[in-house]
């Protein structure tokens, strides 16, 4: 994902799953696109070393999750600042628990 538009939109309108170090927004689209992922990694994360390595981390654990996501939904990962010290087996363990709360069928009076 790369548009402004996108980023906006997910976060907005997106159903929202929280975890120690990141929080991930979902957007279910009606459509045949297969579905996109951004990432939003802060200054607030550490120096720019540190952001890409999150970000590239958050990438290559997101590969094994892209199937589970519907088609054309929008999916923004925000990095918390804690996910600049976290080892890889716990960003990934918080990962796995947002996108699961958010596959979950939305219970009545939430969206």
């Amino acid at each position: 994902m790369r548009r402004r538009d996108d980023f906006t939109s997910a976060v907005r309108r997106g159903r929202r799953a929280g975890r120690p170090t990141v929080v991930a927004h979902l957007l279910r689209r009606d459509e045949t696109t297969p579905p996109l992922v951004g990432f939003i990694v802060s200054r607030a994360v550490g120096n720019a070393v540190v952001r890409n390595s999150v970000r590239r981390r958050l990438r290559h654990l997101m590969r094994g999750h892209l199937e589970r996501l519907p088609a054309g939904s929008l999916l923004v990962v925000r990095a918390n600042p804690p996910s600049g010290a976290a080892r890889p087996d716990e960003l990934a363990a918080d990962l796995e628990s947002a996108i699961d709360r958010l596959l979950r069928p939305a219970s009545k009076g939430r969206r």
